[in-house]
């Protein structure tokens, strides 16, 4: 890669997540080590959240460029080795800047959760990228960073300590924490584009090949609670599942084509934890709640709720964020009926202080970590956290207070 004028562009900096990720790059970017510069569409917002945040962000420069002005988006993202944005809807906003990421050969990160979107840049882009050896990086968020690293790591695990292949994964999460406006736009986007048929497809993000029906029928989103004996409580479809399992079994496709696969049939699957002897009432009024507001999403009543939810640019408190928190455990099974037990947990608010978090090492690992990500410096494509960042991730993280912990059962 040529010379570039800095490190990382934070696109979309002057939005509810893009000044936290400002707030996260003043405290933990290294001093004299890390050239950075903040990007959106507006000089005066984004010259505000400078003397907002303070600190080291006050000696940042500011660039700027409408979301649909390609000309002006190249000249930023000619001049950074890594461009971060959270400028969302990204079905709407973030196709140019792929486009353009990968010309110039930028890596990039993004925290979408849009698996319909991110199916049109594997077939626009990952072989171009993949040749250049750009890392195009989506899902760098709480979508989908706890399941793709933490299912990674339990499945190496298993490969080095017991020296059999992985049968299969779940992840259970509990977490507690608000959702800001853009998360919402994003929902709603995906329904008025009429996409959300084609991200039921279980397979969605592998790349091209056939599935029998048995695949399928095994890797269906789960639709009812149970009660699941291997963690002794109950469990429910997790409202991020339709969206992580996918990326999960990216990972895997990709990693088979590279010659180092988590095992022979792996399956995914994630869900919500409910404890206690009354865990059978939330974890059935979550699912009955999450059909409620998906059958709202389908009907006439969509321009209500949307009205009535948080608009893009609004979240939670401050109070809000800081007392979240997330508590992600994953049972990895061999085929001859052994466990490994995975746990990632944080303190704060998955969707805002976890998914900053994930984002900004993910940015940080891509621009002060080049020589250690996996694969080397030749591989790129439109990838996943486990396949692009990998264990240097998992290891910032910990660095950064994250709690990653793997272990035999």
């Amino acid at each position: 890669m040529p010379q570039r004028d800095f490190d990382v562009v934070l696109y979309g900096a002057s939005g509810f997540t893009g000044k936290q990720t400002v707030a996260y790059f003043a405290q933990h970017a290294p001093p004299g080590k890390l050239r950075w510069a903040i990007a959106g569409r507006n000089r005066e917002k984004l010259a505000a959240v400078k003397a907002e945040v303070g600190g080291a962000a006050r000696e940042v420069e500011i660039l700027t460029a409408e979301g649909n002005d390609q000309a002006a988006l190249d000249a930023i993202i000619s001049r950074t080795r890594v461009l971060l944005t959270t400028a969302g809807p990204f079905a709407l906003y973030g196709t140019a800047i792929v486009d353009a990421c990968v010309r110039f050969q930028t890596h990039y990160v993004d925290i979408t959760g849009e698996t319909v979107w991110v199916k049109s840049l594997i077939d626009r882009y990952h072989e171009q990228a993949a040749a250049s050896g750009t890392r195009i990086i989506p899902f760098c968020g709480f979508d989908s960073v706890p399941s793709d690293l933490g299912s990674y790591l339990v499945v190496r695990y298993i490969q080095r300590e017991l020296g059999v292949p992985c049968r299969a994964v779940k992840a259970y999460f509990q977490m507690a924490g608000g959702v800001n406006g853009g998360t919402l736009a994003t929902a709603f986007n995906l329904y008025e584009s009429g996409q959300a048929k084609q991200a039921k497809d279980p397979f969605l993000l592998n790349p091209p090949g056939e599935h029998s029906a048995r695949e399928r029928q095994q890797n269906l989103d789960p639709a009812l609670p149970y009660f699941d004996l291997s963690i002794g409580a109950w469990a429910a479809p997790f409202v991020m599942g339709p969206i992580n399992t996918r990326v999960v079994r990216r990972s895997q496709a990709l990693f088979a084509q590279w010659e180092m696969p988590y095992g022979p049939e792996f399956r995914y699957q994630e869900y919500s934890k409910f404890g206690g002897p009354l865990g059978w009432l939330p974890a059935a009024g979550l699912t009955v709640g999450g059909a409620l507001f998906e059958a709202t999403l389908q009907s006439p009543l969509r321009p209500w709720l949307k009205s009535a939810l948080p608009a893009p640019g609004a979240g939670p408190s401050e109070k809000t964020m800081n007392e979240g928190w997330f508590r992600c455990e994953l049972i990895g099974e061999t085929g001859d009926g052994r466990k490994v037990r995975g746990l990632l947990r944080d303190q704060g608010d998955p969707g805002n202080r976890a998914t900053v978090k994930f984002l900004c090492e993910s940015a940080l690992a891509l621009a002060l970590n080049t020589n250690d990500l996996p694969g080397g410096a030749q591989r790129g494509g439109i990838l996943t956290p486990a396949t692009g960042l990998g264990d240097v991730l998992a290891e910032r993280l910990r660095q950064a207070g994250m709690t990653i912990e793997i272990s035999r059962l």
